[in-house]
């Protein structure tokens, strides 16, 4: 008989024990908002900020509702306005770009490698055209941060980090996020922490976080930030910046705070799920591994695979015969957007020009999530059914050929 998984790919693991506590204990006060609170009371939220900054070894945190719009504001922080050109990736998710377009900016986009990072190579060959670079961890795949970083520096290119899926992890020890002016996170439900919605802005710069700050919703309140600049750093950007209200609440920040210290343990936990998808599905025919550099200390929450220069209708016969065993796999390379996955010329908000060595690849990509509800025996079998519905399509074309 043929062995089906039977899993949920979207099923989290409960919030912990001392979250539910906390957040419990906020709704008893009902002081929910992150500037309501009585006497010399530290909000959960400002408590958050702290012990975030200090996990990524950054000077100042600020927590907003979303990952999308830590994003939109570190880009307003940085300037960026109406008609501004921002060089982002090629394969990344929809917020990226849309967040470019919801400033007002231009999209424009570098190519992907087969190892899924950034082309840094085309990226050098387009520094010349923007004067920020929104950079995407997508999927959690950190590319070369020593060379990208000189590249940019040498251009004059500010560089904000879309660190969604690369919470935890690093490149050559130092953080994801820590690289570039701003750092972006997210709390959303599949990402590393879980709040349903939620985000992170980390930087060290004194200036850029006052504007961030003011953007997020502060009201004035920013004295009672604590992983935030001096208040002297307000006295003029408080009269010029707008105020767009995006701020975390303090039951977000409740629910948030156990699982940040968990974090580590979490991110051992992924990668040995990884580490058993990856050792089976090792020298299948026709399938792609993405390999990971010694440098890079990634958190797999997720896991990828090539099924390059395949035709569309044997990927997709991949998909529906492992969708038919229990195992749901998204594809990049559809001509039209499906669930989470969409390619660069998807968004029609933002003209793209083509890029046929990432279209190759986006071709090819093979995505899917990978929660801590699994255990490693289904990890294996997961490995297993793919290996067997990808080495049955393959022989198959090779058949016809």
């Amino acid at each position: 008989m043929t062995k089906r998984f039977t899993g949920s790919f979207t099923q989290q693991e409960p919030i912990p024990d001392d979250g539910i506590a906390a957040a419990l204990a906020v709704m008893q006060t009902g002081r929910l908002h992150r500037y309501n609170t009585a006497g010399n009371e530290i909000s959960q939220t400002a408590l958050l900020e702290e012990e975030f900054a200090a996990s990524v070894g950054a000077k100042y945190c600020l927590a907003v509702a979303s990952g999308g719009y830590a994003i939109t504001t570190a880009l307003r922080a940085c300037g960026v306005k109406h008609g501004d050109a921002v060089l982002t990736n090629a394969f990344t998710l929809a917020p990226v770009p849309g967040a470019v377009a919801a400033v007002g900016g231009v999209p424009v986009y570098v190519g992907v490698t087969p190892d899924l990072v950034i082309d840094l190579d085309d990226l050098a060959a387009k520094l010349h055209r923007a004067r920020v670079l929104l950079l995407s961890h997508m999927r959690g795949h950190i590319c070369d941060m020593d060379r990208l970083m000189a590249l940019c520096d040498a251009a004059g290119v500010t560089v904000i980090e879309d660190c969604a899926h690369t919470m935890g992890a690093a490149w050559d020890g130092t953080p994801s996020g820590r690289w570039g002016r701003f750092g972006c996170f997210s709390t959303q439900t599949y990402k590393h922490i879980n709040s349903g919605e939620g985000g992170f802005l980390v930087s060290d710069d004194a200036m850029g976080m006052a504007r961030a700050i003011i953007l997020s919703g502060s009201y004035m309140l920013y004295e009672k930030h604590r992983a935030a600049p001096p208040p002297e750093t307000f006295a003029q950007i408080k009269y010029e910046t707008p105020n767009i209200s995006g701020r975390m609440d303090n039951l977000r920040a409740a629910i948030l705070r156990p699982q940040l210290r968990d974090l580590a343990t979490q991110a051992v936990r992924w990668n040995e799920r990884y580490r058993v998808l990856e050792t089976g599905l090792a020298d299948t025919p026709g399938l792609k591994l993405i390999p990971r550099p010694e440098k890079e200390q990634f958190v797999a929450s997720s896991f990828q695979f090539l099924l390059l220069d395949w035709s569309a209708d044997a990927v997709a016969d991949v998909l529906r015969r492992c969708a038919a065993r229990g195992v749901e796999l998204k594809w990049f390379g559809g001509a039209e957007p499906v669930g989470f996955t969409s390619r660069y010329d998807s968004w029609r908000y933002a003209p793209s020009e083509p890029l046929p060595a990432s279209d190759r690849v986006l071709a090819g990509i093979i995505d899917m999530r990978l929660p801590l509800t699994f255990s490693l025996d289904d990890c294996a079998l997961i490995a297993r059914i793919i290996r067997d519905e990808v080495s049955v399509v393959y022989q198959g074309q090779a058949a016809a050929r």
